[in-house]
């Protein structure tokens, strides 16, 4: 703690996750201080670089945004993908502990197979169909073996203003495309990356923290059409939307058909109300279009 500031370190604060949080950080800045690092300041995958990151700054919180998210180039990249998902949050989970760290980690609904008619709770069975979705759900157990004071968040669709994701894309390809094919048969909940970094920040803030596993996204569900959908609405988009099946659109890693999650847990532990996700859509699409260079 410094100047009674309690200190949070940010890893992967180059993606999606860690530009929310870098946004809203001076909003916190009475009670916290951020240190945000990247692959570059800090390799999670080197244990004594994190250890000696650890003995340097103290942290009273570690918010782990680092991840390979790579879904189909992890099936043949899997040595990367398992060093930096489990390895680099397993050397993290050991320093939290030894430092006396909180740990909030992010993680995925593709622990689960997605074969299933009803939300998945976080205490349900996973089954991981690819590799990327192995390593996180193996970063869960090590993080949660390692540091009992773990927070672990699985979310899903990641969307925001940065980086590369589906929204982006899909704004970028009404500008081009007459017409486009759109995965139809898979359901689940799409988030802005924005309301995760609040939610995380409502959890810190915490004085009563409960521990282990939450799920937190924007609801109810829908499909990657429906969500293109929405996209094509709110932007204004005229461009023609084919609804085709997982089978006509075939990827390197096979995904969760229907990976919805209930959002109770989190409702009931730390109050925090998840939006409906047209309406943090239609935020976003408006920051995203009136910032794009």
């Amino acid at each position: 703690m410094l100047n009674g500031k309690k200190k949070i370190l940010v890893t992967g604060s180059n993606g999606q996750l860690g530009n929310c949080l870098r946004k809203i950080a001076d909003d916190f800045s009475v009670n916290y201080i951020f240190e945000f690092t990247d692959s570059a300041s800090l390799d999670i995958t080197d244990a004594s670089q994190v250890e000696e990151h650890f003995r340097d700054l103290k942290p009273d919180y570690c918010i782990n945004a680092a991840a390979y998210t790579a879904v189909d180039t992890a099936e043949t990249d899997a040595e990367r993908a398992f060093s930096i998902n489990r390895d680099g949050v397993a050397n993290l989970a050991e320093a939290c502990k030894t430092f006396k760290t909180t740990l909030i980690h992010v993680s995925t609904d593709y622990v689960f197979d997605g074969d299933t008619n009803i939300s998945y709770d976080e205490d349900n069975f996973t089954n991981p169909m690819g590799v990327y979705g192995l390593s996180k759900r193996q970063g869960e157990d090590a993080a949660l073996e390692a540091n009992p004071k773990t927070v672990i968040l699985r979310t899903s669709w990641l969307y925001s203003e940065f980086n590369k994701n589906f929204v982006k894309t899909m704004l970028n390809l009404f500008k081009s495309k007459d017409e486009l094919n759109i995965v139809a048969d898979q359901f689940g909940q799409p988030t802005n990356a924005n309301d995760l970094a609040e939610a995380i920040m409502v959890i810190i803030e915490n004085d009563h923290k409960t521990y282990g596993i939450f799920h937190f996204s924007n609801y109810p569900e829908t499909t990657w059409f429906d969500f293109a959908a929405k996209i094509a609405e709110l932007s204004g988009s005229k461009v023609k939307l084919n609804p085709v099946t997982s089978d006509q659109f075939p990827t390197a890693a096979k995904r969760p058909m229907r990976s919805t999650m209930s959002l109770d847990k989190i409702e009931r532990m730390y109050h925090i109300q998840p939006k409906y996700w047209e309406n943090s859509l239609e935020d976003s699409i408006k920051t995203i279009i009136q910032h794009h260079d």
